[in-house]
């Protein structure tokens, strides 16, 4: 993944944000050491922004599509009120087993379900209200995910998507035959969430770009 940021910048903001729990460097160091695109984990930066969402929402549900080796369901749990609770899917076993490892390691094993198979599918088992939903998945699934979810919303809820921005491939004018098949699923999908008149957006310059949605009133 490119960096949109000066590293140097995001450094800095890492050094003036309030640390992640040790855990954390355990998780990550597998993560890079066993896994063949340590890259989809989110970063330390992130993962603070993820817990301080939660710590501002208060979710009584999490529904978070792609678990990857869990940093981002455990950075949230941190925060999640006494009733709250996560359901995460992902379909790599390989993935989700270290997850499993790491979350029962954890104070927040009874918070976290991990469900394994097609992220739609389990989305479709999902009633809501959503208080939070967080889609960092493959990408060619994106706008499915989001049509399943904002239905779901609770009347205050969020939808957090991470790497809208695609390492800034979504800006390149390069000729057709250059561009990766992703950059032109994430551009509909950008232009998609900010045409839907159901919904308001912003998206935000955060490691690979989040974009955070929620319901009209």
């Amino acid at each position: 993944m490119a960096d949109i940021v000066d590293p140097r910048v995001e450094e800095y903001a890492v050094a003036h944000s309030t640390p992640e729990p040790d855990r954390f460097a355990a998780l990550a160091e597998e993560t890079r050491a066993a896994t063949t695109a340590p890259q989809m984990m989110v970063g330390s930066l992130e993962g603070r922004f993820l817990s301080f969402l939660v710590s501002m929402l208060r979710p009584r549900l999490v529904v978070e599509v792609g678990t990857f080796t869990g940093y981002s369901a455990l950075s949230m749990a941190e925060s999640l009120p006494p009733e709250g609770r996560i359901i995460t899917c992902d379909i790599s076993e390989e993935h989700v087993a270290i997850a499993r490892r790491h979350i029962a390691a954890s104070p927040y094993a009874d918070r976290i379900e991990i469900r394994v198979g097609p992220a739609i599918d389990t989305l479709r088992t999902i009633d809501g209200p959503v208080d939070l939903a967080f889609i960092d998945a493959d990408k060619s699934g994106y706008l499915d995910y989001y049509e399943d979810l904002v239905p779901k919303l609770a009347p205050d809820g969020i939808i957090a998507v991470d790497n809208v921005l695609w390492s800034g491939r979504v800006l390149d004018e390069a000729p057709p035959d250059e561009v990766d098949e992703m950059t032109p699923v994430l551009r509909r999908f950008n232009d998609h969430v900010v045409r839907d008149e159901r919904v308001e957006c912003v998206m935000l310059p955060l490691r690979d770009g989040v974009t955070l949605v929620r319901r009209r009133d």
